[in-house]
């Protein structure tokens, strides 16, 4: 196959976000014939149809969505470079790219993105999915960062490296409550538990420590979805085990209260990224931010 033709490659990419031939025409200044004769060099060049035409509706096909994929990426790309050329100010229009864990606590997310929001120049934009398409997806150089609570395993062909940035203590929470002093054994074995489940890294933790402790709980639930996780939390009789942060909403309104810090347990959050020549300045902001913050204070409920 000959190299790409980006030309052609442009005008569907226009077509693929105007979702329609017309606008997308008036948008690059050309009559609609010339886009469609653009699209069919590409659509010929590339050896799959790129769109359903369905009377004046044009849908993207499977090959075309992978295109779109490629094609933002690629242009994303374009406007870094000239960006990186040009000496674009930290107040000039800039964009990251953040991919998250779909169980991913949702305030984690926000505290780490905090630096960036409310600021108009600044614009981010947050995908949600398995750790493996997230991954996928960064060594396309469709994103600048993965947040995870799981270490991806590195493999031979892997280059990402992974940053620790945070590390959070895991408690017991349950709903306020008169509750008898108890050792945590004791809590461990006579409340119904919600727990993490057991792919978790929490989930790891507690399995260890209730080998080290002898006893046998008795679990409610195990839940894979920190968002979940939370309402149960909120819902259950019994206790959960959860990272405070996850639900310092309702710590900081009475409606959830720690009951006991567990001993050496807890969830350590990491930012995946590409080895790349020149750095997304705002990732780097928030890296740095993000390890003074861990290192200069914790979470105590």
């Amino acid at each position: 196959m000959s190299n790409l033709n980006f030309h052609h490659l442009r005008y569907f990419w226009a077509v693929a976000r105007e979702g329609n031939l017309t606008r997308a025409a008036e948008r690059l200044n050309v009559s609609q014939s010339a886009v469609s004769v653009q699209i069919k060099k590409l659509e010929e060049h590339l050896g799959h149809a790129l769109f359903d035409r369905s009377g004046r509706q044009l849908q993207l096909t499977d090959a075309g969505r992978v295109t779109l994929d490629y094609s933002d990426a690629i242009f994303d790309l374009g406007r870094e470079l000239a960006g990186a050329l040009d000496g674009h100010t930290q107040e000039a229009k800039r964009m990251l790219r953040v991919g998250v864990l779909s169980t991913l606590s949702r305030n984690f997310q926000i505290g780490f993105l905090a630096p960036l929001l409310n600021r108009p120049a600044i614009r981010v934009s947050v995908r949600s999915g398995p750790l493996e398409d997230s991954l996928e997806r960064l060594e396309a150089h469709r994103l600048d960062v993965v947040l995870t609570n799981v270490v991806p395993a590195r493999t031979e062909g892997s280059s990402w490296v992974t940053h620790t940035i945070d590390e959070q203590p895991v408690s017991l929470i349950g709903r306020p409550r008169a509750r008898r002093p108890r050792s945590l054994s004791r809590l461990l074995t006579e409340e119904a538990l919600v727990v993490p489940s057991p792919e978790s890294s929490i989930r790891s933790g507690l399995d260890a420590l209730l080998i080290q402790l002898d006893v046998k709980p008795v679990i409610a639930a195990e839940i894979d979805d920190m968002a979940m996780l939370r309402l149960f939390a909120r819902s259950h009789d019994g206790l959960s085990v959860i990272p405070p942060i996850v639900v310092r909403d309702e710590l900081a309104d009475g409606s959830l209260v720690e009951v006991m810090r567990l001993p050496e347990l807890v969830e350590a959050f990491s930012a995946v990224t590409m080895p790349r020549r020149s750095p997304n300045p705002l990732l780097m902001d928030l890296l740095i931010r993000a390890r003074k913050k861990a290192g200069a204070d914790s979470y105590t409920g």
